[in-house]
């Protein structure tokens, strides 16, 4: 028996195999659940299709994938079908994932203080704000008890350097998790944020992962990186009823690497 036998939800988000909302949908389906998924859409100019080619790719031919639908975080029509499209395939959602991040290039690789006033509004409004519209329109398809999980980062909590704009986006997106969190908990609905550390996706090489990833195994206790598998886990117990009891919460998947105060062994490298 698979821990989401019954199960059926909403995925966001999903760009292409080294997404982490892929490495936790594909754990979900494995375990029984029912998904169906929202992609970024295709330019008009684009007749490649390529955001539909690659989410097609990775779901073609899997009976648990029951809809794929284009829908642009910062338009409510768009939202409000994608929800409907899940009521009429899946009925009630017992979870949904949240993993919808976006900043102009020009904004996130410049100084934080060189931020354009557009640039921003737009990255506060795809990354952070499009939790709040996404879990106001669900409200009449999920479940009570049900589940809703959004991807975030330790930039939010700490400056990290490179982050830039994103990290304002996180640390309002992490502010938005308790507040929900607090309006949906007398339906018993549950929000929660994975915190991932550094990993190789279309979102981590846009921030320096590879400059990340040394600084991650060096001063995490564990002494190495995640995995797309471990945050797969994560995310998994997070929409799962084996969390049950928690909501609110900000779960650091990281080694250890936010519990620092120091460099940790990394300190070895500067004593003579």
């Amino acid at each position: 028996m698979g821990l989401f036998d019954g199960k059926r939800g909403l995925i966001t988000g999903v760009f292409n195999k080294q997404s982490i909302a892929w490495a936790i949908a594909e754990r979900i389906m494995q375990e029984g659940g029912e998904c169906g998924f929202s992609y970024m859409p295709d330019k008009p100019d684009d007749t490649r299709k390529k955001n539909l080619n690659r989410i097609t790719k990775l779901t073609e031919g899997n009976p648990q994938v029951k809809f794929l639908q284009p829908m642009d975080a910062t338009e409510d029509e768009q939202i409000e079908a994608v929800m409907q499209r899940a009521g009429e395939e899946l009925g009630q959602l017992d979870f949904l994932l949240h993993s919808i991040a976006y900043a102009p290039p020009e904004d996130l690789k410049g100084d934080t203080i060189a931020t354009s006033r557009d640039g921003f509004k737009l990255a506060m409004e795809i990354s952070a704000y499009s939790l709040i519209a996404l879990s106001h329109a669900a409200q009449g398809v999920l479940s009570d008890g049900a589940s809703i999980l959004t991807l975030t980062y330790y930039g939010g909590e700490k400056t990290v350097p490179g982050y830039n704009v994103m990290g304002i986006c996180k640390a309002a997106l992490d502010s938005i998790v308790g507040y929900l969190a607090f309006d949906l908990g007398t339906r018993g609905i549950r929000v929660n944020a994975l915190s991932a550390g550094p990993l190789q996706t279309i979102s981590g090489r846009g921030a320096g992962v590879e400059e990340m990833l040394g600084l991650y195994a060096g001063m995490a206790p564990l002494g190495r990186n995640i995995t797309h598998e471990e945050a797969a886990q994560s995310g998994v117990f997070l929409l799962s009823d084996m969390s049950s009891g928690i909501t609110g919460e900000i779960l650091h998947l990281d080694g250890g690497y936010n519990a620092m105060g120091s460099p940790g062994r990394l300190v070895e490298q500067f004593r003579r």
